[in-house]
């Protein structure tokens, strides 16, 4: 049991919406008495007690951390909680993997609030390791009160369409009492209100304010986005000052180099710098999350859990102390949380590949209609330079963007050598494949702008949602290469350079996650992250857009390990045509 101990501080009360100062007394886990000191103005010389931050929707997966180690890290940054969806490893282990989270998380003090997946599979356009079906999740709600929601129903087509299964699932949560989390890009206006009339009562996926604002028009609560990948905290923040008791702070997916430096902390203190209200941006950061999933986390108040922190000012908001159930987790940049043993599970086959299996020939075009005459037909009678033959076919581009999940589709000329459509780094045209990790299947390949390579290849795990590898390169050498690489480790990062190098990280955890501390995954990271860069890239986190260029909920194409997928028709298309 945590000691007995007070400080004074000044104390924010997000209730009151007052700053005073004050003494804190903790006994047995709880704020026993606030104790006001006096004045009715915070006293400079005093730093500030407030609830501890927490991350409304995060896939803790994302970090690399089995989440404990990643309790670690988030408590340096004044988090005491996340909502944390772990459909990432539901799609390669099903509940077993649920589980798997759940019993290494209970092994420290941090409040996760696990969600039951509510989409594993993501889509039947993929393959992966694991289901879970409606069944599986009302026997998550009943066994397991830490449960607390249904997480993201990515399916919204579903939703719109009263789908059965879709529906039982909502069902579910409402008879067991939990919230329902969104997932739903782009949608606006009628099918916006269709989609939250069904039961869903969040949203993370906006990227623009129109979006949010139709959303929050018809009750969701929109949650402003700033992860690793994603970034959506500039186009959303000027929203606050209307709308602050219906929105949060997330992270979505946060790898580790970016955990390291800090978490929800940086968004409260970029929101305070530009102008916000701090006590509507701590109402975001803080009590909307506790409240909206009735989380059992305390908000600094009489009675509470003594979950808190104390920070230098509300301008930096260094975090000096953090607690959780009056037990000091954090104190000046170093986490307090022991490390505990991490056990490793996975669902990996690993098989070879070679080169000659990323090849795309010209021959193999699509028909444009019913008619067999509409087949595109080998121009053989160009003449030929260096063995490049004229562009007479057309390639599907996936073209990518930094901040952004979302993808556009462009149609350009083909490179073609020797009867193959080859990579042009001239055009930022460079293959994209995805490789089945479960069984051994030819893997898929399309083609890609955005990466910028100049040479070699990147490839890993990490492929949301049901995690087959996905790798990016500038020839097939060097893409064989890097999946062997991740086979070989069965899960993990990998870099190849034209010249010969070769670094891995290596995933044993599902495929996902590291079994290391979270300071040597970081540094870890840190250096396949580098050499990533070194190749060419100009994204701020290549990895981390690699691994979302496999999630075909997200439009408007992407790459299973089955083929190109068109997200807004929902279908599969050719890559060359």
């Amino acid at each position: 049991m945590p000691a007995e101990f007070s400080l004074q501080a000044n104390v924010i009360n997000l209730f009151s919406n007052t700053i005073t100062p004050a003494t804190v007394h903790v006994a047995a886990g709880r704020v026993r008495q606030i104790v006001p000191l006096g004045p009715t103005t915070p006293d400079p010389a005093l730093p500030y007690a407030l609830p501890g931050f927490v991350d409304a929707h995060v896939h803790v997966e994302s970090s690399l951390l089995v989440p404990s180690e990643f309790a670690r890290l988030a408590v340096v940054h004044g988090t005491v909680a996340t909502v944390s969806d772990p459909h990432e490893i539901g799609n390669v282990l099903g509940v077993a993997g649920v589980k798997y989270m759940l019993a290494n998380a209970a092994q420290v003090p941090f409040k996760f609030c696990f969600g039951a997946p509510s989409c594993v599979p993501a889509t039947p356009f993929e393959t992966a390791g694991g289901e879970i079906t409606a069944a599986d999740i009302e026997a998550l709600f009943r066994d397991h009160p830490e449960i607390g929601y249904l997480a993201e129903m990515m399916n919204w087509p579903g939703v719109l369409n009263r789908d059965e299964l879709v529906m039982e699932k909502i069902r579910l949560a409402r008879q067991y009492q939990r919230p329902v989390d969104g997932h739903a890009p782009g949608l606006r206006g009628g099918e916006a209100a269709r989609y939250a009339a069904a039961g869903i009562s969040t949203d993370h996926e906006c990227f623009t304010a129109e979006e949010a604002l139709d959303k929050l028009a018809v009750g969701m609560k929109i949650l402003i986005r700033e992860g690793s990948a994603a970034r959506n905290f500039e186009a959303l923040i000027d929203l606050l000052p209307a709308h602050y008791e219906h929105l949060m702070f997330c992270s979505d997916d946060k790898h580790p180099d970016t955990l390291v430096l800090g978490h929800l902390n940086q968004l409260v203190q970029r929101a305070v710098a530009r102008g916000q209200d701090v006590l509507q941006v701590l109402r975001v950061a803080c009590r909307n999350p506790v409240e909206h999933y009735r989380l059992p986390v305390g908000l600094l108040r009489e009675g509470d859990p003594a979950d808190f922190i104390v920070v230098d000012d509300l301008v930096d908001f260094r975090v000096r102390q953090t607690y959780l159930n009056g037990e000091l987790v954090a104190e000046n940049g170093q986490t307090r949380i022991p490390a505990v043993p991490v056990d490793v599970v996975n669902n990996f086959t690993a098989h070879d590949v070679k080169a000659a299996d990323f090849e795309v020939k010209r021959e193999k075009v699509n028909v444009k209609s019913s008619s067999s005459e509409e087949l595109d037909e080998p121009d053989n009678e160009q003449p030929k330079t260096n063995n490049q033959e004229p562009p007479t076919n057309t390639i599907r581009l996936i073209e990518c963007f930094d901040g952004q999940l979302i993808t556009a589709r462009l149609d350009e000329p083909a490179r073609v050598e020797n009867g193959l459509v080859v990579p042009d780094l001239s055009r930022d045209i460079l293959k994209l494949t995805v490789v089945n990790r479960y069984h051994a299947a030819p893997p898929a390949v399309a083609f890609i702008r955005g990466f910028g390579l100049q040479g070699g290849a990147l490839a890993s795990s990490v492929g949301h949602d049901s995690h087959n590898i996905t790798a990016v390169g500038c020839d097939d050498e060097s893409l064989a290469r890097a999946v062997q690489l991740v086979m070989d480790a069965r899960g993990g990062l990998a870099v190849v350079t034209p010249g010969g190098e070769e670094l891995v990280l290596p995933l044993p955890v599902a495929g996902l996650m590291s079994d290391q501390s979270g300071p040597a995954v970081a540094a870890a990271y840190t250096a396949v992250d580098a050499l990533a860069k070194q190749l060419g890239s100009p994204l701020q986190a290549p990895f981390m857009t690699l691994s979302f260029m496999a999630l075909l909920v997200i439009p408007s194409l992407k790459l299973s390990d089955k083929g190109l997928f068109d997200g807004e028709a929902f279908r599969f298309v050719e890559a060359v045509v």
